[in-house]
């Protein structure tokens, strides 16, 4: 059964530039650790401290693997050292979905 890892980040509102450069990282890491990088989301309009990152698996097997190898790449785990570091994540939560049957990527129609 394919699910999202969906991850809701509490940020520093002083440091989005530095949870962007975070982000921006994953792009990388994650598609070549097995992982369906859906997308990262920072705040625009609105609420300053939170963002959000989906990832896309095709089974619960699929993202352990994937966890395994993210802790073997030497970028995942710098980019996880960072974070630590720099202390722009006050705190991550993690939730596991799956998507409801024709519902995801609905364009708008005119």
């Amino acid at each position: 059964m394919p699910l999202t890892c969906f991850i809701r980040y509490e940020i520093a509102p002083f440091q989005r530039e530095a949870f962007r450069a975070y982000a921006e990282a994953w792009g990388r890491i994650i598609p070549r650790c097995g992982g369906h990088l859906v997308g990262y989301f920072l705040p625009s309009e609105g609420t300053s401290y939170e963002a959000w990152g989906l990832i896309a698996f095709d089974s619960l097997a699929a993202y352990e693997a994937y966890r395994a190898r993210l802790r073997a790449d030497p970028e995942g785990r710098a980019n996880f050292e960072r974070a630590q570091r720099q202390r722009f994540i006050l705190r991550e939560q993690r939730s596991f979905t799956e998507v409801v049957d024709g519902t995801l990527g609905r364009l708008a129609q005119p």
